[in-house]
């Protein structure tokens, strides 16, 4: 398992991009949380196998509806243990 933290920027609060993201990671059975930023971006933690995480990856650039992405940032970090994923609505 790896972990990408992913940051998301453009238009993505007031978007739906937290609870449709949580329902992609639902499906590819990623594990971590989703919240937004001070700076109108989107943070996720992201724990998954490399499909998984390819496949949010794409989701994040996409987004959903209304959603107007301008850039997505992925570091790999040290995979931390999440029993699922979580929608935030305060930075953590």
């Amino acid at each position: 398992m790896k972990q990408w933290n992913i940051t998301v920027t453009g238009k993505v609060q007031g978007v739906h991009f937290r609870a449709s993201t949580k329902a992609v990671a639902d499906q590819l059975g990623v594990k971590g949380y989703v919240v937004n930023q001070d700076d109108g971006s989107v943070f996720l933690e992201a724990v998954g196998d490399d499909f998984a995480l390819d496949s949010i990856k794409e989701w994040c650039w996409e987004g959903p509806d209304y959603a107007a992405v301008e850039d997505v940032q992925i570091v790999e970090v040290e995979p931390k243990s999440y029993h699922n994923f979580e929608v935030y609505k305060k930075q953590r």
